[in-house]
């Protein structure tokens, strides 16, 4: 199983060719446009996502799950509110292939409008919302958040993240596999505003103990329009 996961930065529907080259099995992608808004004259996009699950307030920048057209993708029905406020971006699912079933969550941290839980305070309450689907599933997508932005005085802060996310048995597959310390990695995944020194790692793939064993290969490919 190859996933790919990856901030596209916008109109997917131009960059589609760099993304479909690697030949994965899913694609998590965020900022990309809802492909039933895209126009029929796309057409390398529209086959793309031909088996896919979109989800986003602005039809140009959401975050979409695609899959080859062979497999089953059920969207799954989690808690996606915190005190009435819909938490961004989160796409539950179940991934059928005729060989295994993966539960998958592919994600877009946002700002959202709840500043005290921006980013990476997202997925926290997410996660205290739904820690039952979180048990054996694979995690992947932008996180905008790194442990040198953590804050002494909130307990949300992203070691939280992955010390809770440690205790339902799951690990980023990038730390375990390269041996990075958390905050230290030595490949970035985001360049901001394209200046080459203000470079972070942001994005990441969670996922338990078995799955990390079997990982043969783990790329960060940094491709030219977006971040990983």
């Amino acid at each position: 199983m190859k996933i790919v996961s990856w901030n596209c930065n916008g109109a997917l529907r131009k960059k589609v060719d760099k993304i479909a080259a690697l030949d994965a099995n899913v694609y998590i992608i965020q900022e990309c446009e809802n492909p039933q808004t895209v126009s029929t004259e796309f057409k390398k996009y529209l086959e793309f996502s031909q088996n896919y699950i979109w989800d986003g307030e602005n039809k140009h920048k959401g975050v979409g799950v695609f899959t080859r057209p062979n497999y089953k993708i059920k969207r799954v029905s989690l808690n996606h509110e915190w005190r009435g406020r819909s938490l961004k971006w989160f796409v539950p699912f179940r991934l059928s292939t005729t060989r295994s079933e993966y539960k998958i969550l592919g994600l877009w941290n946002h700002g959202a409008d709840a500043k005290a839980f921006a980013y990476i305070g997202q997925s926290w309450l997410f996660l205290q919302n739904n820690k039952d689907f979180f048990r054996n599933a694979i995690i992947a997508g932008d996180f905008n958040s790194n442990v040198i932005w953590d804050a002494w005085d909130r307990w949300w802060n992203h070691s939280d993240f992955v010390r809770e996310m440690g205790e339902l048995g799951l690990s980023s597959i990038y730390h375990s596999v390269r041996g990075d310390e958390q905050g230290k990695e030595l490949l970035k995944t985001f360049y901001l505003q394209r200046n080459k020194d203000k470079k972070y790692h942001i994005d990441y793939m969670f996922a338990e103990a078995g799955i990390i064993k079997r990982t043969v290969n783990f790329w960060y490919i940094i491709l030219s329009n977006g971040k990983n």
